[in-house]
């Protein structure tokens, strides 16, 4: 498979390009900035400078015109505004399902948050009030489109080993799982074209990844 990733010099992006190369799919990401390129290179993939704060979704569709799966892994990143919650966490998102559906790819998985849907709990950070709720429009923007959509919230994100074992359901409960098995689960929801129509929680659990995908097929 081609597949295309948005935000694609993210810590998540680069471990998924990684896995999607090392299993012979052909992977672009895409990055804002070419002084980023050498480490999408490194993880197997053909990096594709462009900006989703500038962009058309006219220019954006002719990047990922052919593309069997698109992954939207963009966002502002911490320290960034609320403002760039906004124009990237969500404007980017809407920005690549708007291209993916001029470009007639129907395979759109979303990178969303664990808390999304609701608001951010009272007292807290207004960038994270941003955050989570550019994320929870993002979503919502996504789940109406006439797209094969899948939406995974992670827990709070660990750069520790991966343990290969999740709990990847609709609601969780608080928790967290290392970066390399969200990028595991994720290669899995593409390459079984699986959870489709889905949002779905993801923490560390019990269930070997590619079980736990497999039981949201069909």
């Amino acid at each position: 498979m081609r597949i295309v990733i948005a935000g694609g010099h993210g810590q998540i992006a680069l471990l998924l390009e990684a896995r999607l190369s090392a299993d012979g799919h052909a992977v672009q990401g895409l990055l804002r900035r070419p002084d980023g390129a050498d480490d999408l290179v490194a993880a197997g993939a053909e990096p594709v400078v462009f900006d989703l704060e500038s962009a058309t979704p006219e220019s954006l569709a002719e990047v990922i015109r052919g593309a069997d799966a698109v992954v939207f892994a963009a966002g502002a990143g911490g320290g960034s505004t609320a403002e760039r919650k906004y124009t990237v966490d969500l404007g980017g998102s809407v920005l690549l399902a708007d291209a993916a559906e001029l470009a007639g790819v129907r395979r759109f998985v979303q990178i969303s948050s664990m808390g999304a849907g609701a608001p951010a709990a009272s007292g807290s950070d207004a960038t994270w009030v941003a955050y989570i709720d550019a994320k929870t429009k993002a979503e919502d923007d996504l789940r109406p489109r006439d797209l094969d959509w899948t939406i995974i919230r992670p827990g709070g994100l660990l750069n520790t080993p991966g343990l290969g074992l999740v709990h990847l359901v609709p609601h969780t409960g608080r928790g967290t799982v290392p970066r390399i098995d969200v990028a595991d689960v994720l290669a899995e929801v593409i390459e079984q074209h699986a959870a489709v129509h889905q949002t779905l929680e993801l923490v560390s659990g019990s269930t070997p990844i590619s079980q736990a995908v497999e039981a949201w097929k069909g």
